[in-house]
């Protein structure tokens, strides 16, 4: 089945219900398919959208059965979907991103592990299991590093920068939770993502190269194009297909990489699914990632993706959102993207704009206009 076009007519099942699955939803329907999501609750961000909605909890046996028999073809909006879930999937319904992406991208040993047998770099980095373990890779490292669980995190979970031996007993405590990887802290300059798509006939295409700034580990700003040198962008593009191509990818997968003040370029992570970093596409390219995702599972000819006007995207924090609304009057070239989400917490990601500008510059004062967020600066990771 791996070279069969899924129609539109078909149905697209969507494991998650979040914003990614409501994206990737709202771009499905646009080419004709209908949608069933898998999700915890009723009337989540994807199920608004859906045709069919299906709860129950991601390792339900019942309920991915469900899922299963109302869909043709079956993708995923988050990686900490469960592998043996998955692998269940595949038995019975067509899953063209399959497992073992999910299996590697889960657990930050295995993909280090995989991206450096591609030839890639990736930051210095020693697997612990132990406080010693711990104490003796930081020392080989030498501080600032940082201590990440190898499984699980995301926006600034699950990970601890130890600037020195005080805030050292902060790393201690991930252990409980299982193995962890201490990495080198990089001579950051910038931090960018390419997202890369591919489809089973081995088609590869990227969106062009984005320049992401973090408050508080979560993304605040995307900046396309990146403010980099024409050889560096050509490079992080190649490594995104080298990894592509190198773990068969079908769908979408997020590379995001560290670019080092001394221009060395560096993996940092990997997501199997359309990515934060790529919102901009949806206004400010031909087509949108989330309408290459659903033509690289179907099987459809890719297309190549163009910048059609400089761009920013802001993400939208429960925070925000009061007197973002406030300031509509403001939003002339300013696309504003919703979630669906009827509780606004702090740091929970709401929604997002997008300016669009014909200068990058243009597009960024207008961004800082809007007065979202404070404008501090703060390391990364």
């Amino acid at each position: 089945m791996s070279n069969v076009i899924i129609p539109p007519g078909k149905t697209i099942g969507i494991v998650g219900g979040g914003q990614l699955g409501r994206m990737i939803a709202l771009a499905a329907k646009e080419m004709g398919y209908y949608i069933a999501v898998l999700d915890l609750t009723e009337h989540s961000p994807c199920g608004q959208v859906a045709d069919i909605e299906v709860i129950g909890a991601y390792d339900d046996e019942k309920a991915i059965e469900h899922l299963a028999s109302v869909s043709d073809v079956i993708t995923y909006e988050f990686e900490n979907v469960d592998v043996e879930m998955m692998k269940r999937l595949e038995m019975n319904c067509h899953v063209p991103q399959g497992s073992h992406l999910l299996a590697v991208t889960q657990n930050r040993k295995l993909e280090k592990e995989t991206i450096t047998k591609l030839g890639l770099k990736v930051p210095v980095y020693h697997i612990v299991n132990t406080t010693d373990e711990l104490d003796q890779a930081v020392e080989a490292i030498g501080y600032p590093c940082v201590v990440k669980t190898c499984r699980g995190g995301y926006d600034g979970k699950g990970q601890v920068l130890v600037k020195g031996h005080k805030n050292k007993a902060e790393a201690y405590t991930l252990l409980s939770q299982g193995e962890c990887i201490v990495e080198q802290w990089v001579n950051l300059d910038k931090e960018i993502s390419v997202i890369v798509h591919r489809n089973a006939k081995g088609e590869t295409v990227c969106l062009p190269v984005a320049e992401n700034i973090h408050r508080h580990h979560i993304l605040h700003q995307t900046i396309v194009p990146a403010r980099i040198l024409e050889g560096q962008k050509e490079k992080a593009i190649q490594y995104a297909q080298t990894i592509a191509k190198g773990l068969n990818l079908i769908g979408t997968l997020a590379v995001e990489m560290f670019l080092t003040v001394e221009g060395e370029l560096y993996i940092n992570e990997l997501a199997p699914r359309p990515h934060n970093s790529g919102h901009f596409s949806m206004n400010a390219c031909n087509l949108s990632q989330f309408q290459q995702h659903v033509r690289a599972i179907c099987n459809w000819p890719l297309t190549e993706p163009l910048l059609l006007k400089p761009a920013v995207m802001v993400n939208l924090l429960g925070e925000h959102i009061e007197d973002t609304l406030a300031k509509i009057e403001c939003f002339d070239n300013v696309h504003l993207h919703l979630y669906g989400k009827k509780v606004a917490k702090e740091k929970r990601k709401m929604g997002h704009i997008t300016v669009l500008a014909d200068k990058i510059d243009e597009a960024m004062i207008k961004a800082e206009s809007l007065g979202i967020w404070e404008r501090t600066e703060e390391l990364t990771t």
